[in-house]
């Protein structure tokens, strides 16, 4: 049969993800892997698990197994409640709806606000998965300006005079790809400026608890409430598999994007929402995240001192005081999928820059490193073969 001409206009524009695409090359044997953007499995609780599962099973017996609200289950949204009061944030447990993971909401958002040419402004780079979330409902992408200290205000405000602009997408903390934090200065002057031009700023949020060095800066959410989806999950502080993530909106969205979801799944897993409510009531969280900030630290720390050391002159690294990545761009000229290709003949991998790109004519000479998967040693030793392969351009 001629499958093909089943499909949807829209599939056009749904592509592979990259990275997965990447991650099936480099996991053969004898390839270092720089490419992933997963937490360390030495960061999950593993220890927790059989008192958690056994504080679900005696506390909500078959509850942990039925259907539930479409909103998210009742004993995690308050405790996601109390989460979001930490970070400066007051979202009563009804204003909070929990998500499979943050890239649920990502696609219910484009599903509930992208029509087709609609003007979404991004950072430049910016996070591949929600560009592959938004992609399938068509929109148009402004990319604007970023430095070291990531997103330039006068961009956005510059974006939003000249375009009709539907959504603004930004990672503010510990951005992916290049680990930038926006200072509280320039948070100041994003939540002004959307509040002047009556803009819808999503802050995509999955990193700040992941923060090695330096003071928390408040959430954009806590500088223009009405103006700001703010998105969060326990993927990087609990476990990834679990899928737990969770959003506060305003009341209006909020509804809709409920209506979304249960056209999708009815409800994130209760079970495992279950889990995540213990979790965090238990205290647990706030025990175990010094062990993954410990886990992590050295980790960056080595990455840059190995970066710094032995890459060849031209190249350099993005500062950023936490999350899981360091964003490196080389000399005038390199070209990122070649680097990449004698990398991997050398015995070592990363995510070449071009992908994170809105406008395929940038990045070109830019990368991703992750350092959560690798121990100090072998990052060391990995740095050591990019910088060889680099060598030879």
């Amino acid at each position: 049969m001629d499958y093909q001409s089943f499909l949807a206009d829209r599939t056009r524009l749904m592509q592979t993800n990259a990275i997965r695409e990447i991650l099936k090359v480099v996991s053969k044997p004898g390839i270092i892997s720089l490419a992933g953007g997963i937490p360390s499995p030495q960061s999950f609780p593993m220890d927790l698990f059989e008192v958690l599962v056994e504080t679900v099973m005696a506390k909500y017996q078959s509850r942990a197994f039925q259907y539930d609200l479409t909103e998210g289950f009742e004993p995690l949204r308050e405790q996601v409640s109390v989460l979001l009061s930490r970070r400066g944030i007051i979202a009563s447990p009804d204003e909070i709806n929990i998500t499979s993971g943050s890239q649920g909401v990502l696609d219910a958002m484009g599903k509930l606000l992208i029509n087709k040419g609609d003007k979404i402004a991004v950072e430049s780079p910016t996070y591949l998965g929600a560009i592959s979330a938004f992609n399938p409902y068509e929109p148009e992408y402004i990319s604007m300006e970023t430095d070291d200290q990531g997103l330039i205000p006068q961009s956005l405000d510059e974006t939003l005079e000249n375009h009709p602009v539907k959504l603004i997408y930004l990672v503010p903390t510990f951005q992916n790809p290049t680990g930038r934090t926006l200072s509280l200065e320039r948070r100041q002057k994003i939540a002004e400026i959307i509040q002047k031009h009556n803009a819808l700023l999503v802050e995509d949020d999955p990193y700040s608890s992941l923060r090695y060095q330096g003071e928390a800066v408040p959430a954009i959410k806590t500088l223009a409430s009405d103006n700001v989806i703010y998105v969060s999950t326990l993927s990087k502080v609990f476990a990834p598999g679990l899928r737990i993530g969770f959003y506060a909106a305003p009341e209006f969205l909020r509804q809709w994007l409920v209506l979304v979801k249960q056209g999708v799944d009815l409800h994130t897993s209760t079970f495992n929402q279950a889990l995540a409510a213990e979790y965090l009531e238990g205290g647990y969280l706030d025990t175990h995240l010094p062990k993954i900030i410990e886990l992590y630290k050295p980790r960056q720390k080595a990455m840059l001192a190995a970066l710094e050391k032995m890459m060849p002159k031209g190249y350099v690294c993005t500062p950023s005081e936490g999350g899981m990545f360091l964003w490196v761009t080389g000399p005038d000229g390199l070209d990122d999928l070649t680097l990449y290709e004698k990398a991997v003949e050398n015995g070592v991998a990363f995510v070449p820059g071009r992908f994170f790109y809105t406008d395929p004519s940038q990045g070109k000479g830019t990368m991703r490193l992750n350092y959560t998967m690798a121990d100090e040693a072998t990052i060391g030793i990995a740095i050591k073969k990019l910088a060889q392969a680099a060598g030879q351009e």
